[in-house]
């Protein structure tokens, strides 16, 4: 990386102000909900398909036994019945130009463990976010999670998107934590953003960039590696370790 970001250089017009850099060769992208590299994303652990109706009677059985603790910071649940789920589901497709939405599915037993979501998806300016994360405990602190998100950040870049964001309560602990390991940078707190359940929410947003992900991206492929887990399947080396090393504006070796 260059010691000044991309995004912070800038030009000077002809009236002498200050301008920021015109995007070289780039064009707005394809929405995700028409691409076809994002219709069904396959990984080593878990694949991703667009979430349907159909899949309710899975995701009851995935959270069957989840805390209730895990909806705490989301807008909806916790959910008891199959009708909760057809529900949720609904109301996550109802508006598909705002929020395109998966089921995450294990690639050895093609049981649906979890959902995902692009939403904010904003092609005119090659912005988009990864939300609506909820990981059961079938998902929850495993390869199949981790690659999830990564096929994710890498669809959209591959796309042509510049910026792929991520955004929590401020203090949702956990999530803030998953941003760091997955080499989101925090940009800053709106705060009062929300009214959710009752309850102030001020939203704590991070982002990675298009030419961050050059660096971020073999730190994935270097985790998501058989060879980097012992026969027991503990990890050799953290995630968190080798993208901090990138935010820290340095490259693993």
């Amino acid at each position: 990386m260059t010691d000044t970001p991309r995004y912070e250089q800038t030009e000077t017009n002809e009236y002498g102000q200050a301008v920021g850099l015109c995007p070289k060769a780039w064009q707005a992208p394809a929405p995700v909900q028409s691409a076809a590299l994002t219709q069904h994303l396959q990984g080593q652990y878990c694949h991703l398909q667009p979430l349907e109706s159909k899949h309710a009677p899975e995701l009851l059985a995935a959270f069957d036994q989840a805390s209730p603790s895990l909806w705490t910071y989301l807008p909806y649940g916790p959910f008891q019945s199959l009708e909760d789920y057809e529900n949720w589901i609904s109301d996550l497709n109802r508006d598909i130009d705002n929020c395109f939405a998966y089921c995450i599915k294990s690639r050895e037993t093609d049981q649906v463990l979890g959902l995902s979501a692009y939403l904010r998806m904003q092609p005119e300016a090659g912005s988009i976010e990864i939300g609506h994360l909820s990981f059961s405990p079938l998902l929850q602190q495993t390869r199949a999670a981790t690659e999830a998100i990564f096929m994710m950040i890498d669809a959209v870049f591959m796309l042509g998107y510049r910026r792929c964001e991520w955004k929590c309560n401020d203090l949702n602990i956990p999530s803030i934590a998953a941003a760091g390991r997955f080499g989101f940078r925090f940009e800053g707190t709106f705060r009062q953003a929300m009214v959710v359940k009752g309850r102030n929410r001020n939203t704590a947003w991070f982002s990675i960039l298009d030419y961050e992900w050059e660096t971020l991206r073999p730190c994935y492929e270097n985790w998501l590696a058989p060879e980097n887990f012992t026969k027991s399947g503990r990890q050799k080396t953290r995630l968190s370790d080798m993208t901090q090393l990138i935010t820290q504006g340095r490259v693993p070796e």
